[in-house]
């Protein structure tokens, strides 16, 4: 049932003329006459954004052609997952061929433009900018990933991630996270938001009201943010109207709730009338749009997560977080049952047709802002295979190398067993360590071929260790066998469980760390930030934040001691306890 204690919060309305649209008087024409011009089915349809696969439609089984869907269903925006660079671009070129108003294509940069695309480059994770403690690093983040993103067509970046990481049992955020605290993050986000905008990407922050305090992932559960008014204002209050104040383009809506702000705007509000922030009008008018003063678009996170669903019917749901004060919906579960649930939400009055014009004119007035109308018109708003140069540029690939240089960690070396080389620890026991099997990030052997012949190009005999049995053999003879043990940790993945831990492959398995007073042994995370909590008796552990080819060759320079370590860790990676500093 949907909740209505809280429906009669004052709506905000767009003003055009201010940031972050500034438009004049010739562009808020246009989005004024096309929204005129607009049957209701395609004014409910600009309120989608739908995800495009490669292959198999994983979410929905539509089976329609991409002619078509523009043409039936008449989407406002669209995602996809996977794909080439060339793939990509073919894509989005064809869509905007074909949509009649020009289409808000978004991807998921945080790092790079490995967000983008399957050969983007990768430049640095949230956290290996924090590590570095260096705008430049977050800078070159956003740079990059905005250069590949223009050169595929995307116009929308779904990042920067400015959730506070205060909870390191927080595996959501880990490492897409800039910081511990509002200035850090504030800091590393400001810098990767101008070099993103550098190639006019549309500017999108996440995850409101704010991710990090807890350790539940919202694809499985309704998230909670459990500050108080004072601790929530001081924090993620301070972040969200820094950015406001320089004029973000939108803001993504997370399945998160703040019960104490919500009761604090509601009195009358009880537990169980909390809802997450995409269908809480006291969260979206009332304090995004109202008290912070808001002006860009809202849009909710992916609709097919938990933290949605669990809260009503989806029938109910999908118009109500546009009535709520979102203005676009992510991702179609059925897509004629979805634009139908929409559709008949605005004609039963849940969405209100002030609510629908504004919403309309938020989403309209973002593609002037970008110049996507213009684009259409002079043929401009497609792309050719020259762009392409720019991606994997030398530019780019030494952006990467630095930020790798510099961020890298080396949390703790307790034992001073560093430097590894061939020339005193010839015999190499490798340990890797996977994450979730069948996941969207799950592991493989790409990962571990190239960690092998790598240390080998450098003169290390590698043995990889079988983890599927608790044979250990004899002591003595490992040591006489194997003069160094590496452990490398390639755990990553979301929406399997709430809190992604070293999972070993068999109970007791010999690749637990029981060797770490035989052998010296280094540990390397490719990326979580708080595995210490598992392996507390590794004593020389090592965060490179991410399995990239250019990650794991500079982790093995900075083993060798060919290069320094730079980076610096924040508490989190002692994750509360007193042994992990052992």
């Amino acid at each position: 049932m949907i909740q209505k204690i809280a429906k009669n919060i004052p709506m905000p309305k767009v003003d055009l003329k201010a940031k972050p649209y500034n438009l004049s008087d010739e562009d808020i024409k246009w989005v004024k006459d096309t929204i005129a011009g607009m049957s209701d089915e395609e004014k409910i349809g600009q309120l989608f954004i739908n995800l495009f696969f490669f292959g198999e439609d994983k979410f929905s089984g539509n089976n329609f052609t991409n002619k078509e869907l523009l043409e039936k269903y008449h989407i406002g925006g669209a995602r996809y997952q996977g794909g080439t660079s060339e793939q990509v671009q073919d894509l989005i070129n064809s869509l905007q061929k074909d949509t009649k108003i020009p289409l808000l294509v978004a991807a998921n940069c945080d790092a790079g433009g490995n967000g983008a695309m399957n050969d983007g480059t990768y430049v640095a994770a949230a956290a290996m900018c924090e590590a570095s403690g260096d705008e430049q690093v977050s800078f070159d983040a956003g740079y990059v990933s905005g250069r590949e993103e223009h050169a595929i067509g995307v116009n929308w970046n779904f990042d920067p991630c400015v959730d506070i990481l205060k909870n390191w049992r927080n595996t959501i955020v880990n490492t897409r996270a800039y910081g511990t605290n509002a200035d850090t993050v504030i800091k590393h986000t400001n810098s990767y938001i101008k070099g993103l905008t550098e190639s006019n990407i549309g500017v999108c922050i996440k995850h409101w009201p704010g991710d990090g305090t807890e350790e539940r992932d919202q694809h499985l559960v309704m998230g909670v943010n459990e500050l108080s008014v004072e601790e929530w204002e001081e924090s993620f209050g301070k972040v969200y109207r820094n950015h406001i104040e320089n004029g973000v383009h939108s803001i993504m809506a997370g399945h998160i709730a703040l019960p104490e702000y919500q009761k604090a705007l509601v009195p009358e509000l009880e537990d169980k009338d909390i809802l997450p922030a995409t269908l809480a009008p006291e969260l979206l008018n009332g304090l995004l749009k109202g008290k912070f003063g808001f002006n860009g678009l809202i849009l909710t996170d992916a609709s097919h997560m938990l933290g949605m669903t669990a809260s009503m019917k989806r029938e109910e749901y999908v118009p109500q977080a546009i009535a709520a004060g979102c203005d676009m919906f992510l991702f179609f579960n059925n897509i004629d049952e979805d634009y139908n649930f929409m559709l008949n939400g605005y004609k039963n009055g849940i969405i209100t047709e002030e609510r629908l014009q504004d919403a309309l004119e938020r989403i309209l007035g973002f593609k002037a802002t970008l110049g996507l109308h213009k684009a259409q018109e002079d043929g401009s708003i497609l792309r050719t295979r020259e762009d392409l140069q720019v991606v994997g540029c030398d530019d780019h690939i030494e952006r990467a190398k630095q930020a790798a240089d510099k961020g890298i960690t080396l949390v703790k070396n307790t034992l001073d067993q560093l430097p590894i080389r061939p020339e005193t620890h010839k015999r190499i026991r490798l340990y890797f360590l996977e994450g979730e099997v069948g996941g969207i990030y799950e592991a493989n052997d790409k990962t571990l071929n190239f960690i092998v012949k790598e240390l080998e190009r450098r003169g290390f005999e590698v043995t990889v260790n079988d983890g599927n049995t608790r044979v250990k053999g004899p002591t003595l003879k490992y040591r006489e066998e194997v003069d160094a043990a590496l452990v490398f940790a390639d755990i990553v993945g979301y929406g399997a469980e709430n809190n992604y831990r070293i999972r070993w492959k068999t109970a007791m398995s010999n690749e637990v760390p029981w060797y770490v007073h035989e052998v010296p042994t280094v540990f390397v995370s490719l990326n979580f930030t708080t595995h210490l909590t598992d392996v507390p008796m590794v004593k020389t552990y090592i965060n490179a934040y991410k399995d990239s080819e250019i990650t794991i060759k500079a982790v093995i320079d900075k083993i060798m001691g060919e290069s320094d370590f730079k980076g610096t860790p924040n508490e989190n990676v002692w994750c509360g306890k007193w042994d992990t500093r052992l």
